[in-house]
């Protein structure tokens, strides 16, 4: 009974398993989708702003570029919160406002070209898209060592604890099969065995009572006589 109440749980326990593991590929197969889509943007907006950047220090030169970069006073704040994915706790990555207006980036109008403002926009887009990324990634790491963990778990139950607890029920239900037929062959024996005996009591009782009857028989008969009684002469 032990046996087959862990088998009921095991497999009860593999069909749940299958399912996450199921559900967890197919939410990482769009977190994937998604990645690779991220990493694409991410690709081409990194070498979209070190086009920019190079582009304003060979025409400003790097102390413009590195006086505007200074001149920043307000920098992104990133927040991480927490969302649930099939049973997988992965990150929410939020962050203020990246991409500012020309007067929200702290250096003068007047002093820059339009080659530094393109280039502290492509890096805003770039920061964004790290954001993001980051955000995705490490979802999908995650979702990646949980299915990992769920196939392992699930593997171990299809091919090690389910089939040994099969063969120890074979085992057991073999054993009392064994029993069973073990108790039958003795109760049948006994059974010969009361009859043989009350066969034989009942074959004495019978040769006592014959017995008996013939002395009651021989008891009964007159006596025998020398001759026949007549006169005296």
């Amino acid at each position: 009974m032990a046996i087959e109440d862990r088998i009921e749980l095991s497999e009860r326990g593999h069909g749940t398993l299958e399912k996450k593991r199921d559900g967890l590929i197919m939410e990482f197969m769009d977190i994937l989708d998604k990645a690779q889509d991220v990493r694409g943007d991410l690709a081409n907006d990194y070498e979209q702003a070190q086009r920019k950047i190079n582009m304003a220090r060979a025409m400003d030169g790097d102390v413009a570029v590195r006086g505007a970069a200074a001149a920043l006073q307000e920098h992104p704040e990133i927040t991480t919160e927490s969302k649930n994915i099939m049973g997988v706790v992965v990150p929410q990555i939020e962050s203020s406002r990246v991409s500012k207006d020309l007067s929200e980036r702290g250096y003068g109008i007047m002093g820059t070209s339009a080659r530094i403002d393109e280039a502290a926009e492509a890096y805003e887009d770039l920061l964004e898209s790290i954001i993001l990324a980051a955000e995705v990634e490490t979802a999908m790491k995650k979702m990646l060592r949980e299915i990992e963990t769920t196939k392992r778990r699930v593997n171990a139950l299809e091919f090690k604890v389910l089939p040994d607890l099969y063969e120890n029920q074979e085992y057991i239900e073999q054993k009392l099969e064994e029993q069973e037929r073990e108790e039958t062959f003795r109760l049948k024996k006994i059974k010969e065995k009361k009859e043989q005996e009350e066969k034989e009591a009942a074959d004495e009782d019978e040769s006592d009572d014959s017995e008996a009857e013939g002395v009651e028989k021989e008891d009964m008969e007159p006596p025998a006589t020398g001759g026949v009684p007549g006169n005296d002469d």
